[in-house]
């Protein structure tokens, strides 16, 4: 909740500036964050935007001000702010297609040493051993310069389409990135960095073509910028407002059976409040990459990432456009707990790869998921939102599933 009053600016001076609630959070890192210092002019605008600022860190889920004269011209103000839980164990168990038990553990510190610094890793097991370490610190240099670093070993069976037919690789990546983070003001930040990677691919079962190896081993550098403008509002599980996420990459091979690609996509964002509990939320993506015929085209299409109910890693595009939109609806909100109700529909089409910019309009190309959904949003834990949802296939493509349920941890979008 914000409390806004209007002051006159030319008479009106700082005192003192004091935060209360922050517990493990560091009091004094988080005043470093506010452009409302003591000795400065009292401005609720300025206050209001600093709110806006603590808000969004995930170790605060909410925050207020309060302001006090002290005496004729000086003021005092309080904020108060209301913690969130972020050390966060993560367990998926899951079967893939083969039948095989896999499961996922994972623990990360969204505020670790009190500081707003991400860290944390994970261990899965889907028949084989994968890692995860990662380390994010917005404001690890100052209030506006951070740095990312993250190591990363990932072994997965996944299918590669050739035409209609497909083929199963075992696949292999090892990383390391290091991003700047810097903060231009409350709505724009930009991320700029590179990722050095080992992919390995080695064919398992499927059909096979003379002109697709059947074993590769790849050193390959990627360079990254990351550009976000940010102009939500939050209460809780409540959204309103605009965001926009861009990410350009571009891609250098050691070899030439892969060539160099550049590739480009923009998450567009947008969330209305409808009355007192109801969210209506939207994600429109759409990217290009290089337009290679190789059945490694880097867009997949997947119910965990674009579209609930098509399926697991079904298909793969140099060109994707997908459009989500939902009703999210409040049927139980207490002090720790709410739970939301949920309609959707999906939908999505891929450039084939190779293909041409009308690839996007050809009815086999297209997808279209409706379905229903609950949420289970803990208030006191940070981003601890359980999702469920069933997609219903409504198009009537050939080779289509005809829905799933898709599980998950956080919103969906």
């Amino acid at each position: 909740m914000l409390y806004a009053t209007t002051f006159l600016a030319q008479e009106n001076n700082l005192f003192l500036v004091e935060i209360k609630g922050a517990k493990k959070t560091n009091s004094s890192f988080l005043k470093k964050l506010l452009f409302t210092k003591k000795g400065t002019i009292l401005d609720s605008l300025t206050l209001q935007k600093d709110i806006l600022q603590l808000i969004r860190l995930p170790a605060i889920s909410n925050a207020n001000y309060e302001v006090f004269n002290v005496k004729e011209n000086l003021y005092n103000v309080i904020i108060t702010v209301e913690e969130n839980y972020t050390l966060i164990p993560n367990v998926t168990i899951w079967t893939t297609t083969n039948s095989q038990f896999s499961y996922k553990l994972g623990l990360y510190d969204y505020n670790f040493l009190g500081r707003n610094i991400a860290f944390g890793g994970f261990y899965q097991n889907n028949g084989f051993d994968s890692y995860g370490i990662n380390f994010r610190a917005e404001n690890l240099f100052s209030n506006k310069w951070g740095l990312a670093v993250s190591h990363q070993n990932w072994k997965s069976e996944e299918p590669l389409y050739f035409e209609n037919k497909t083929a199963n690789y075992i696949y292999n990546n090892v990383s390391f990135e290091v991003l700047g983070l810097y903060q231009i003001n409350l709505k724009n930040k930009i991320n700029f960095g590179l990722n050095l990677f080992n992919e390995k691919y080695q064919y398992v079962s499927g059909i096979t073509d003379p002109s697709i190896p059947q074993k590769l081993d790849l050193n390959k550098k990627l360079l990254k910028f990351v550009y976000s403008y940010d102009n939500l509002e939050s209460n809780y599980q409540y959204l309103n407002g605009f965001k926009s996420l861009l990410n350009i990459q571009f891609v250098t091979s050691s070899t030439s059976f892969q060539k160099d690609f550049l590739i480009a996509w923009n998450d567009f964002f947008y969330f209305k409040r409808v009355g007192e509990k109801g969210v209506w939320a939207n994600r429109m993506r759409f990217g290009l990459s290089s337009n290679e015929n190789t059945p490694f085209a880097p867009f997949a299409l997947d119910n965990n990432v674009n579209l609930r109910g098509v399926g697991i890693l079904v298909d793969r595009g140099t060109g994707v456009f997908v459009w989500n939109t939902e009703y999210r609806h409040t049927v139980y909100d207490k002090n720790w707990l709410a739970i939301q109700t949920n309609f959707f529909t999906d939908m999505g089409s891929w450039r084939n790869p190779g293909g041409e910019i009308n690839d996007f309009f050809k009815r086999k190309n297209v997808r279209l998921y409706t379905g229903v959904g609950l949420r289970f949003i803990s208030k006191k834990i940070y981003n601890a939102i359980f999702r469920i949802d069933y997609g219903f296939r409504v198009t009537n493509n050939t080779g289509q599933s005809k829905g799933g349920l898709v599980f998950g941890i956080g919103q969906y979008f």
